[in-house]
């Protein structure tokens, strides 16, 4: 797929983003409190390097850290600039490639990187390049936060869908349904994802679907590439023991 793919992708989903969650602003309270209590400290300053229409930067915010949001799509960073606004909690943001940080060196506290972002990036030198980029960018043991899907259970299984996710407005409104379809590659590790939402109009459904591809690294590998970009003691924290609903890899940067 072209190199815009993932932009474009998440250009044309940041107006609907927000109709993935069932709840969407009760997912922003829970998932900051969740990496609130990961970062080890309070008021850090935080870069979001894939904050999206910013689920996670908005409820880091909320808790009191000074958030900066960057995202590979413009239109997403916008979205969450304005979201931000909303909820009344600064937040800068910024379209930049993780790959390509624009902050000087030691600028951060802490680096999050959640929501499956960085498996976007298909090849290992795509891998180790945005790692290096967060590691450059952390304070000397500066901590990442990096969530991915829980691809070693999915790799067993190699499954070609997702079970549908139903939002319904606060204001008791029409519904909306989101899944997506899986076609994995030959390699058995990389797949390409149909996203598929069905949008009610005038009493029938109008079906929007978007396309991008993803590595599913499983879990040692990832810690791995971590380990290689100068991060130690990578540890995996697992939903059930956080809370968070994906797996969460935690490292520090080394002093």
């Amino acid at each position: 797929m072209p190199e815009t793919s993932v932009a474009d992708f998440y250009d044309e989903l940041a107006d609907d983003y927000h109709l993935i969650y069932a709840d969407w602003d009760a997912s922003i309270r829970r998932q900051g409190e969740v990496l609130d209590g990961l970062m080890g400290q309070d008021h850090a300053e935080v870069l979001d390097c894939s904050c999206g229409i910013g689920t996670q930067a908005i409820g880091l915010a909320l808790r009191g850290h000074r958030v900066t949001g960057t995202d590979l799509s413009a239109r997403a960073a916008a979205r969450a600039a304005r979201e931000a606004a909303r909820w009344k909690v600064p937040l800068r943001t910024a379209a930049a490639d993780m790959r390509r940080l624009p902050f000087p060196d030691a600028r951060f506290d802490t680096v999050v990187c959640a929501d499956n972002s960085l498996p976007h990036l298909l090849t290992e030198q795509d891998v180790h390049a945005a790692l290096a980029e967060m590691r450059r960018v952390l304070r000397p043991a500066g901590r990442l936060l990096l969530s991915t899907r829980p691809y070693d259970d999915l790799l067993r299984n190699r499954p070609e869908s997702t079970p549908p996710q139903v939002h319904r407005p606060a204001d008791g409104g029409e519904r909306t349904v989101t899944f997506q379809l899986w076609h994995w590659h030959e390699d058995g590790e990389h797949y390409d994802l149909e996203h598929v939402q069905l949008l009610p109009a005038d009493g029938e459904w109008r079906v929007k679907v978007r396309r991008t591809v993803y590595w599913a690294l499983a879990r040692d590998r990832l810690a791995g590439f971590v380990t290689d970009a100068g991060f130690v003691d990578p540890e995996w924290r697992m939903p059930q023991e956080t809370g968070f609903f994906q797996p969460l890899l935690v490292a520090h940067a080394g002093e």
